[in-house]
């Protein structure tokens, strides 16, 4: 095979043809001499052959015919070769005859599914491959929903899938095969809307013939700015937790570190993993999500009050947001009063009677304020930062080569903070900036967050006055009176 790139051009042709059906594209190939590639058109020979090949055009030299010659257009997709790791994941899951199972997607393509095809040997390993898109028939597979881009939703499609291929192929090939199913539910970017991408991942898998399944559940935002890239991460993203499930079973953290193979931060964000089964017993969920945070796969991770992992998108949606930021260690009576301060200024009805009076409008210095908001609508967040654990140096594990933040002083520090009914938001923010835009990309409600005077640092030239005025101003405007 012998190939040249051209700009705008895509010809090819065949060694059956004649000699004069190659001369139309000889004078193409010379114009092109830099670009082109093959051994026939490349090093200081490249004149000496493009004359063998115009005394052919001419019949004036017999040579043996060319199999084939492809001209392609600069630019095309050389998926095979740019993303090699995800090829080569595809593959070795394919070539292994011990794994078997089924592919399930809805919205944005069927991207996974594809790669395993395209990489070959996918008889061996694809049962079967769906996209159920139409609502209709997604609910008479899997069941009704109310949301269709769900945790449920991904759960459903996974036991439907697993059950029917292992319940289907389990006497024929059982004995030798560790069933697996893979689905996703997901929303990509839409045409002419600004919405928000996302979306659920899951495999359910047998870790060797005849055990008890795992399953492993990935939530994901998707951050490019088309539709057919976010297809493109999807479809990347999807080999990877194939792969790394399949081929490192029972260890998570290994699990983890493959998701973000040929991906970067700046196309998708994990934001949740969760592993459930026999060879993930020992698994901590807020464990995973401090990994996830530390290890830079997303930049926040929110535990409820009882201490379980939420996705931003649904325990913001429709909430006003107070937060305070701190180390906690402990939890404090100043952090308590700043609390209380805070939601003075911020709810109707601080004492939470829900009746309202003419003072809870009025702030202690007799200001009257024209807007607030009701406890019940407002969700109350204490922060922790993983810079702050890092250089606090309370929460390093020494014993650790790698480094990184002790996981059981961890977990004592969210459980203590969980156990006086407040959720706890995990993040790498250092800038109260950048934590309030986190916060707005999924809350279009008030938000405030509660300061204390030593956080308060505006560092200005004594020479510009202005800046600092301007400064403070910001400060006021954003922070104390939540203007964000």
């Amino acid at each position: 095979m012998y190939s040249a790139i051209l700009p705008s051009a895509e010809v090819s042709f065949s060694g059956r043809s004649t000699a004069q059906k190659h001369a139309a594209s000889v004078s193409q190939l010379s114009r092109f001499v830099p670009k082109c590639q093959g051994p026939s058109f490349s090093g200081s020979n490249t004149s000496k052959q493009l004359h063998s090949v115009s005394q052919l055009a001419r019949g004036a030299v017999r040579t043996p015919r060319l199999r084939s010659v492809r001209v392609v257009r600069a630019g095309a997709d050389q998926i095979e070769s740019t993303f090699s790791k995800t090829a080569a994941k595809a593959l070795e899951v394919n070539l292994n005859p011990k794994w078997y199972g089924v592919l399930a997607e809805i919205g944005a393509g069927q991207e996974v599914a594809r790669w395993f095809f395209r990489v070959g040997a996918a008889a061996g390993t694809i049962a079967k491959s769906i996209s159920a898109y139409d609502m209709t028939i997604s609910d008479a597979t899997y069941g009704k929903a109310d949301r269709y881009v769900t945790r449920d939703r991904v759960q459903n499609m996974l036991d439907y899938e697993y059950l029917q291929c292992f319940l289907t192929l389990k006497t024929a090939r059982g004995k030798d095969t560790a069933f697996f199913a893979f689905a996703d539910t997901v929303v990509a970017k839409a045409f002419g809307r600004d919405n928000e991408c996302h979306g659920w991942l899951g495999i359910k898998y047998q870790s060797r013939p005849g055990a008890e399944p795992n399953t492993v559940m990935i939530h994901c935002r998707m951050l490019d700015s088309t539709a057919q890239l976010q297809q493109e991460a999807l479809g990347i993203l999807g080999v990877n937790l194939v792969h790394g499930s399949l081929r490192k079973a029972g260890s998570h953290y290994q699990v983890l570190a493959g998701l973000m193979d040929d991906l970067s931060r700046a196309r998708i964000e994990v934001d949740l993993v969760d592993f459930s089964g026999p060879d993930y017993k020992g698994v901590d969920k807020r464990c995973v999500a401090l990994r996830l945070v530390e290890k830079g796969l997303c930049d926040a991770a929110l535990f409820s009050p009882s201490g379980n992992l939420q996705i931003p998108q649904e325990a913001l949606y429709k909430k006003n947001v107070l937060i305070t930021r701190g180390r906690f260690r402990p939890f404090t009576l100043l952090h308590n009063d700043m609390l209380i301060g805070a939601a003075s200024q911020f709810f109707c009805d601080p004492d939470g009677t829900g009746v309202l009076s003419s003072q809870d409008f009025i702030g202690e210095s007799g200001d009257a304020y024209t807007e607030c908001v009701y406890r019940d609508d407002t969700l109350v967040l204490l922060e922790l930062t993983t810079r702050d654990m890092m250089e606090g140096g309370d929460l390093l594990d020494w014993t650790n080569r790698d480094g990184g933040i002790q996981e059981e002083s961890f977990i004592q520090r969210i459980e203590a903070l969980s156990t006086m009914g407040y959720s706890v938001l995990l993040s790498n923010y250092r800038r109260y900036f950048s934590l309030a835009s986190y916060l707005s990309t999924f809350s279009k409600e008030s938000i405030v967050i509660s300061m204390g005077i030593p956080s308060v640092r505006v560092r200005a030239s004594v020479t510009s006055p202005p800046r600092a005025l301007q400064a403070v101003t910001s400060i006021a405007v954003h922070l104390c009176f939540g203007r964000l």
